[in-house]
C-alpha cells in the first residue's frame, strides 16, 4: 500500500517527470509563469492527458489510506478485498471532470501553479467529489435496473454482488467524511466542507426523488412532464453536485470567506446552477440529435421515458394530434415508436428551439459572469473570486458536440 505521508513526494516525482517530458516538446514551458484562463479548445491533448494522469496518480494513495483504515478496525481479509474491488471498480474510470474541476478552480483562484501540498489537498477534494458521484451511480443503477455503466456491467450485476451494492454505495459515501476528517479537521474550512457535502448530497437526492416519481421507466404518463419540472430535476439532480460543488470546495480550500453583503458563494451559485442546467439541456439534445460516433453512445432517452428537455419542448409546442403521437409512442421499447418521436421532434422544430435556447443561455450566463469585477481588489495573499473560473466552465461546454 502507498502511505499517505509519501503522497507529496510521489506527486513531486510525477510532476517533474511530466514537466521534463513537456519541456522536451516545448522549451518555453521551463519558464515559470502564473496560471491564466485558457480555452479548453486551445489546450493540447497532451496537456489534458498530463493533468489527468497527475490527478489519477492521487487515487491509489487515497484508496490505500481507506483500506489501511478498515484493516486497522480489524476487518477480515475478505471484507478488505471486497472494499478494494468496490473502490477500484466504481470510483476511477469515468471522465473525472468534476474532480479535475476542483484542481483547475484552485489554480485559477490562486493565480499560480499549486504547491505539492496544495495540489494533494485539492486533488483529494476532487476525489471526494468522484466518491460522491460513485455513490450516486451505484445506487442509481440499482433503482433504474441499468445494464451497463462506463462500457462495463453495472456494479450490482457483478457475480455475487446484487443487493450488497446498497451497502457498498453507503461505504463510498462514508469514505468522503473519513478523508475530510483525516486531512482537513484542523483547517478553518473543515465544517464548511462537511456542510457543503451534506447539503449537496441532500439536494441531489431530492432531484432523484422528483425524477423517479415523474418518469418511472415502466409507467409512461406525460401529463407529469413539463419544462418547469425538467428544470427542477436538473438543477437539483445535476447542477448542484456537478458544477457548484467542485467550485465551492476550491473556494473554501483557498480561504474565500462568506460575506454578509455580496457573498461570493451566493454569486458563484447564481452562475453555476444555470450553467449546470444548460449543460443538462445540451446532454438531452445530443441524446436525440447526436450520432453514436459523435457522442460515444446510443441515445436512449426516448425509449427509457426520460423527462428530457426535448420531449418537454415538444409537449409545449404540440397540437392535440401531435400530443396523441407523443402519448402513443414515447417511452416504448420499440424502434418504430422511437422513429416516430424523432420525426415529430423534427416536425416541431426542436433543433431550432435548441439553437435559440443555447444562444439565450450563453448570453444570460455571460451576463452573470460579467457582474464579477474584472480585477477584484484584495489584500496581500488574499484570494478572491475570478471571472476565469466560470469562463473556463462555459468554454468547455458552449456548442459542444459530444
Amino acid at each position: 500500500m502507498i502511505c499517505a505521508a509519501n503522497a507529496i513526494k510521489w506527486l513531486r516525482l510525477l510532476d517533474n517527470k511530466i514537466h521534463s517530458r513537456a519541456r522536451c516538446l516545448h522549451p518555453l514551458l521551463s519558464v515559470p509563469r502564473p496560471v491564466h484562463y485558457r480555452s479548453l479548445r486551445s489546450m493540447s491533448s497532451s496537456t489534458k492527458a498530463q493533468k489527468r494522469a497527475k490527478f489519477e496518480a492521487v487515487f491509489p494513495v487515497i484508496r490505500d489510506e481507506l483500506l489501511k483504515h478498515i484493516t486497522a478496525q480489524g476487518m477480515p481479509k475478505d471484507a478488505i478485498e471486497w472494499y478494494h474491488r468496490n473502490l477500484d471498480y466504481n470510483v476511477p474510470g469515468g471522465k473525472l471532470n468534476r474532480g479535475l474541476s476542483v484542481v483547475d478552480t484552485a489554480e485559477i483562484l490562486k493565480g499560480r501553479t499549486l504547491t505539492d501540498d496544495e495540489y494533494f489537498k485539492a486533488a483529494l477534494l476532487g476525489w471526494c467529489v468522484e466518491l460522491l458521484q460513485a455513490f450516486f451511480l451505484v445506487s442509481d443503477d440499482m433503482m433504474d435496473q441499468s445494464i451497463t455503466r462506463r462500457s462495463q456491467p453495472c456494479y450490482y450485476r457483478l457475480e455475487g454482488v446484487n443487493y450488497i451494492a446498497i451497502n457498498d454505495s453507503f461505504m463510498l459515501e462514508a469514505a468522503i467524511y473519513h478523508l475530510l476528517k483525516s486531512h482537513f479537521r484542523s483547517d478553518p474550512c473543515y465544517v464548511d466542507l462537511l456542510e457543503l457535502f451534506h447539503e449537496t448530497t441532500y439536494q441531489t437526492e431530492m432531484g432523484q426523488l422528483i425524477d423517479l416519481l415523474t418518469a418511472p421507466e415502466d409507467h409512461v404518463n406525460l401529463s407529469k412532464f413539463s419544462l418547469q419540472k425538467h428544470q427542477l430535476i436538473v438543477i437539483y439532480k445535476t447542477a448542484y453536485y456537478s458544477f457548484y460543488l467542485p467550485v465551492a470546495l476550491a473556494m473554501y480550500m483557498c480561504g474565500i470567506a462568506h460575506t454578509a453583503a455580496d457573498d461570493p458563494y451566493v454569486r458563484a451559485r447564481e452562475i453555476l446552477v444555470p450553467l449546470g442546467e444548460y449543460f443538462q439541456v445540451q446532454d438531452d439534445f445530443l441524446d436525440f440529435a447526436g450520432t453514436p460516433e459523435q457522442i460515444g453512445k446510443v441515445g436512449t432517452d426516448i425509449v427509457d421515458n426520460k423527462c428530457s428537455w426535448c420531449v418537454n419542448t415538444a409537449l409545449a409546442l404540440a397540437t392535440p394530434a401531435q400530443r396523441a403521437v407523443l402519448d402513443a409512442n414515447y417511452g416504448r421499447k420499440d424502434a418504430a415508436c422511437e422513429a416516430r418521436i424523432k420525426a415529430l421532434y423534427e416536425e416541431l422544430g426542436v433543433r431550432a428551439q435548441y439553437e435559440e435556447y443555447e444562444e439565450q443561455a450563453y448570453k444570460r450566463i455571460m451576463g452573470l459572469i460579467e457582474t464579477i469585477p474584472e480585477t477584484a481588489s484584495a489584500a496581500e495573499g488574499q484570494v478572491v473570486l475570478k471571472r476565469e473560473v466560470f469562463k473556463s466552465f462555459l468554454d468547455k461546454i458552449y456548442k459542444r458536440q459530444k
